[in-house]
């Protein structure tokens, strides 16, 4: 079964929600992106990509969604359950919380006491409870980002992926946010693809850790993640939360020596 664009969609019977196979990227003015990249993502694991600053990181998200055709390989997945959360917040300012949330459900046809519904779940889920009126231009970076989880929520992907959200936040915010979305990937089960340039943020998050090249970007490590969730929030200044931190720069090390 295929995409309208050909990408396959992944067999209902199959644990993995998303899949690269032998996947390569090459843009119009011949800049080689992606090379033979392969990996899945099961469902109940959440799997983080670092890599350098033009890598391809954020183009595995594009291909995934639709947003970038790739060159060769197979992408599987089904893009019909999919919730993707933007470096920004991209939040429609004339909308309230409340109306941005109920967005994506909107243009998918809910009906209308059933978004409002949705959203209102969705906006509890992410601790936004009495903010619903408000405007984006009312709240704080941190509060943007939680509506825009809310908002892709609302829809229950079985397939969420997150494109350096928490990059432009300080670090409590950063770091009460990383805590947020254990607690939502633990509550809703999702597949999860996180991509990020923080290796700390990497580990705490993820039950593997991807390791990308520079240009063209291959896969050059898989490193699992050991602790099991719910993950306290004070594992982060532990030695052995140290010691894989570690384990994941010298992979990136290595492959840019």
């Amino acid at each position: 079964m295929t995409d309208r664009d050909g990408t396959k969609i992944a067999s209902t019977g199959n644990n993995s929600r998303l899949e690269f196979r032998n996947v390569s990227m090459t843009f119009p003015d011949g800049t080689e992106a992606l090379k033979e990249v392969s990996f899945s993502v099961d469902a109940g694991e959440f799997v983080t990509v670092v890599g350098p600053s033009g890598c391809g990181k954020s183009t595995l998200l594009r291909v995934a969604s639709g947003l970038t055709t790739h060159s060769a390989g197979d992408c599987l997945t089904d893009r019909n359950s999919l919730g993707y959360v933007f470096q920004d917040a991209t939040l429609l300012p004339w909308r309230t919380v409340q109306r941005n949330v109920e967005l994506i459900a909107e243009l998918q046809g809910v009906p209308k006491n059933e978004c409002r519904e949705r959203a209102r779940q969705a906006i509890e889920l992410v601790g936004l409870s009495g903010n619903e009126n408000k405007h984006p231009k009312q709240l704080s970076g941190g509060m943007k980002m939680r509506t825009s989880l809310a908002r892709s929520l609302v829809m229950k992907p079985s397939v969420f992926m997150f494109d350096e959200p928490f990059g432009a936040l300080d670090e409590i915010s950063r770091e009460r946010l990383q805590d947020e979305l254990l607690r939502l990937f633990v509550h809703e089960g999702f597949a999860g693809l996180f991509i990020t340039h923080s290796v700390p943020e990497a580990v705490f998050l993820s039950t593997r850790v991807l390791c990308m090249s520079a240009r063209p970007g291959r896969i050059i490590a898989d490193l699992s993640i050991p602790w099991a969730y719910p993950r306290q929030h004070d594992i982060r200044y532990s030695p052995e939360f140290a010691e894989m931190c570690g384990k994941v720069s010298a992979a990136l090390r290595e492959a840019h020596a």
